[in-house]
């Protein structure tokens, strides 16, 4: 959420800000309310004061004789003033949280306005791999090599859903077990948090309102009451602190979580969605850090490195991209995109976005943090990174490091881990 005091300060900076995410916002509204609701704060305060006194004063004119009748009436209705000013400040305030709550986050100064358009390459890993014969794409070489059931998961569960069979489950466990034995070198805690999330977990994390219709809702249950399947575990991990004041000296605090992910968003019939490039149900593992503000641009390069060093250590051929402001998610303040080569289709897919959320997420959800050289009580800046997902890397892989015979060559860091270098028929 944006801070309320920004925009008092300098409404038409906000909004220029906020355009270069293609969100075009008139705050007119929002200060005539922030405007009326303080001067409503203010008169109640006085009225509060002011009967105070008099209830104060009340005894000393009884036991001088005084009648008092009046004062009482008049106090009644000063308590009618006071509560329909409470009630109208209550309204207010609804209406400005709602308001302020479906703003995107404001992109940092750097991030240039745009969409996909404007992204930038700032470093590319690795050779194209090249075939000196026909190459398959992923799905012909999951399928051809018992890898993955397309099928059978249609059958089950309808489009958008595959299964992982014999070595094809043993290669997706081996990138699960990879990405954690890396992300505990690192000193990160292993989290494996609830897979239903109450609606202020959504809220708290900048997903709700905006996109509540995204996610996976429990039936029968009212929405702001009830349970949804996670869409990543970031949703989790960013609210694990909601409503406290951590100790500064602790931070940062390095997290990361394997959870599958469950999301409506698949459905495309495009070519380059075909297979496991895009589904209702993934694999994950996410990172995410707790930091103090003034060390917020060190942990998000720290999650870029960290991100990138997994894939270059499976030897694939991939990019960084420094995302533009409307490329990125809407609770975002900056976002760099790991892709990986997909050479069936000839282009580039995310296998992680690591981005920078500064406080939006922490003021929407109520995380702090004390400051041990001034003792104030600032938001936390909270980060995530896919460290990583596994649908787009197991396509990269089998269709990078295929072989004329139609096997596939195992990353060596996950032959540990799978049992074999090769994969056959």
């Amino acid at each position: 959420m944006i801070d309320l005091q920004l925009i008092r300060k300098d409404s038409e900076s906000v909004s220029a800000a906020l355009a270069k995410k293609g969100a075009i916002v008139d705050f007119r509204e929002l200060l005539e309310w922030d405007k009326e609701r303080r001067s409503l704060i203010q008169k109640v305060e006085e009225n509060k004061a002011k009967r105070n006194k008099v209830s104060a004063e009340i005894p000393l004119y009884k036991k001088q004789g005084k009648d008092t009748a009046a004062i009482f009436e008049e106090m009644r209705a000063l308590g009618d003033e006071i509560a329909s000013s409470d009630k109208k400040i209550a309204e207010l305030t609804e209406k400005m949280d709602d308001f302020l709550s479906r703003l995107p986050n404001i992109p940092d100064e750097d991030v240039v306005a745009g969409e996909k358009e404007n992204n930038e390459v700032i470093r590319v890993v690795g050779k194209k791999p090249e075939f000196d014969f026909a190459p398959k794409n992923h799905v012909d070489l999951c399928t051809d090599l018992g890898l993955v059931d397309y099928e059978r998961g249609v059958k089950l569960s309808g489009g958008g859903y595959w299964i992982y069979r014999n070595m094809g489950a043993r290669l997706e466990w081996a990138l699960i077990n990879y990405f954690i034995s890396e992300h505990l070198k690192d000193g990160y805690e292993f989290i494996l948090p609830p897979h239903q999330l109450s609606y202020n977990c959504g809220f708290g994390a900048g997903q709700f309102p905006k996109f509540e219709d995204e996610v996976y809702w429990l039936e029968g249950e009212e929405r702001k009451k009830g349970h949804f399947m996670l869409p990543t575990a970031e949703t989790a991990l960013v609210n694990m602190y909601a409503g406290e004041i951590i100790d500064g000296a602790k931070l940062p605090m390095k997290f990361f979580a394997y959870t599958p992910c469950y999301r409506k968003e698949a459905g495309s019939y495009r070519s380059e969605e075909r297979g496991m490039i895009r589904g209702h149900q993934f694999n994950k593992v996410e990172m995410v850090i707790y930091s103090a503000q003034e060390n917020s641009m060190a942990a998000f390069e720290e999650l870029v490195g960290k991100a990138s060093a997994l894939v270059e250590k499976l030897g694939l051929h991939f990019r960084v991209s420094k995302l533009a402001a409307g490329d990125c998610s809407a609770s975002m303040a900056r976002t760099y995109d790991i892709e990986v080569w997909i050479p069936s289709m000839g282009i580039y897919k995310e296998v992680s976005s690591v981005s920078n959320a500064n406080d939006y997420q922490a003021r929407r959800n109520g995380t702090r943090y004390k400051d041990p050289k001034t003792g104030k009580n600032l938001f936390v800046h909270t980060l995530n990174g896919s460290g990583l997902a596994t649908s787009r890397l197991i396509p990269a892989i089998v269709e990078q490091f295929q072989n004329a015979d139609g096997s596939v060559r195992v990353p060596e860091v996950l032959v540990p881990y799978v049992g074999t270098d090769i994969l056959r028929k």
